[in-house]
């Protein structure tokens, strides 16, 4: 089975923000494949539904803790390397430019507290991670940083501008494109064609 897990924020509050971009990918892959609707599961404090993509058993998740504890959902879940592996976490990048995609494994957190939460709890980091761009550019494309934790905490929580929107869209469907191949095909296959910023599927 493999395993997809949309990090962010629970409540209403947090909907559409710049740090739930994780659960919105994972909920717009559940939507396209006509996935069952979310249930609440209360052992591992998740949103979850299970579906098939071809032959593959898919469990989709979206935590129900905060970002930062993202690891007691996940805990009950991947309780193996192996499962591990066949694992694939979304959440934001604030230093990706805005809508920038890139698929990792195996990588230390890199401060992402909600990776970091889930590497201690199944004490591996050896599982996938496609995380989407969030920061800002300039009009070259280059990075702008956001310094200063009241700054990043207001980017970070704000939602998207409408000049971002149509970036943020079509970074949406390469990444449900990204996770149809993860799926279906392989985790390398995923990397190399989302990573590559050309045509994934």
């Amino acid at each position: 089975m493999k395993i997809i897990i949309g990090l962010g924020n629970p409540t209403p509050k947090y909907e559409k923000t710049r740090h739930n971009i994780g659960r919105d990918i994972v909920e717009k892959f559940r939507k396209k494949h006509k996935f069952e609707g979310w249930e609440f599961d209360k052992k591992s404090n998740a949103l979850i539904t299970e579906g098939k993509l071809g032959k593959e058993k898919v469990l989709l998740m979206l935590p129900e803790t905060f970002m930062n504890d993202s690891g007691l959902s996940v805990m009950k879940y991947v309780k193996n390397k192996k499962q591990a592996k066949n694992t694939m976490v979304l959440h934001d990048d604030l230093d990706l430019g805005i809508g920038v995609l890139k698929v990792s494994f195996n990588k230390n957190s890199g401060g992402q507290k909600g990776v970091e939460s889930i590497i201690k709890k199944i004490k591996t980091k050896d599982f996938g991670r496609l995380r989407i761009g969030i920061a800002p550019i300039t009009p070259k494309g280059i990075v702008k940083k956001v310094n200063g934790e009241e700054k990043v905490v207001k980017h970070v929580l704000g939602k998207f501008s409408p000049k971002e929107e149509p970036v943020m869209k079509k970074a949406i469907t390469r990444a449900v494109q990204g996770l149809e191949l993860f799926i279906e095909e392989d985790a390398v296959l995923m990397m190399n064609r989302v990573n590559s910023g050309g045509k994934v599927k």
